[in-house]
């Protein structure tokens, strides 16, 4: 069996805790995170642009190492809480598309709802999300990155 886990900074603790109470121990587990382009490449257009002139260094390469370095440390942390083997993936690109082509081969996918925690209800996922889950090649668990929210919250049924 191979498990992806899809973590993103804030939630990625419930993503391992769900892979270790839902899968076997032989399980072969990748944790996965991804890279956003939109960051660096906001600090590289803007050094393109007037706000380069005259300047060394382009801070799009310095932002470009701060994320490569955070992704290392929260891969690292999510390895130590699995608390067994496991393979650790960083991509970089579309975020949605990326965990999707990951998943490809994979026999269950563990991602983490990132919209509102409030309530139930379509937005407790955001787009990145929410295209994960309407194109994921494999199962997926979807899980709350705290606690579930009331039945109570869930929206009004649509008028007749």
């Amino acid at each position: 069996m191979r498990v992806i886990a899809w973590l993103v900074e804030g939630t990625w603790p419930a993503c391992v805790d769900a892979v270790r109470e839902h899968t076997p121990a032989g399980a072969e587990v990748v944790l996965l995170h991804v890279s956003g382009p939109e960051v660096p490449g906001v600090a590289h257009g803007a050094f393109a642009g007037l706000l380069g002139r005259g300047r060394r260094g382009d801070p799009g390469d310095l932002m470009e190492a701060l994320n490569d370095g955070s992704a290392a440390e929260l891969l690292a942390a999510a390895a130590e809480r699995l608390g067994r083997p496991c393979l650790r993936e960083e991509r970089s690109g579309r975020v949605e598309r990326e965990v999707v082509a990951a998943a490809e081969g994979a026999d269950l996918l563990v991602l983490a709802r990132d919209g509102d925690h409030t309530r139930l209800g379509p937005h407790s996922l955001g787009p990145a999300s929410r295209f994960t889950v309407d194109h994921a090649p494999c199962p997926v668990l979807l899980v709350w990155p705290d606690r579930a929210p009331s039945l109570r919250t869930l929206p009004p049924p649509p008028p007749h």
